[in-house]
């Protein structure tokens, strides 16, 4: 009769538990890893004539991280969040490297609300920002001072390009 020392199963514990974590660890870092090219870009136009090249944040998992961790946006970049459905959606600055400006737009593609500069969050209890009262479809987040340098006022409508 074979018999299996505590010892042995102990180590298997171990084992699994190293490959579990070892698993999330891959899988997190190739989020962080992916080739931003592969990005769907969708061109926002204003109707002064510039235009800003946003990534689109669609899924859970874009919607919730943003732009953090990241140093920079290129240069006329954005990030573009279009939430699953129209109403009082927020976004965070949490772990984000530099404060940004905010566009909320409702699903005409009309700017309902506006936030500039708002700074970075490194707490654990970051606030969450949002257009209320207006609900919204979309969120665009800008460098700080595009609001500002763009002249971007509430009530602009806005058209949207996917570049292929």
């Amino acid at each position: 009769m074979a018999t299996v020392s505590v010892s042995d199963g102990g180590q298997k514990k171990k084992r699994i538990i190293t490959i579990g974590l070892m698993a999330i660890f891959l899988m997190s870092a190739s989020f962080f890893l992916i080739d931003r090219k592969d990005e769907t870009i969708i061109i926002v136009s204003f109707p002064n004539g510039r235009e800003l090249e946003t990534e689109v944040a669609d899924t859970p998992e874009k919607l919730l991280i943003g732009l953090a961790f990241r140093e920079t946006l290129p240069a006329n970049g954005g990030l573009l969040y279009i939430f699953e459905s129209t109403g009082q959606n927020h976004v965070w600055t949490k772990e984000y490297r530099f404060p940004v400006d905010m566009m909320w737009i409702d699903e005409s593609h009309h700017i309902v609300g506006l936030k500039e500069n708002v700074a970075p969050c490194r707490e654990d209890d970051c606030p969450k920002y949002s257009s209320s009262p207006e609900a919204v479809r979309y969120a665009i987040q800008t460098a700080a001072g595009f609001i500002k340098q763009e002249g971007v006022t509430i009530g602009l409508e806005l058209k949207y390009t996917l570049r292929m």
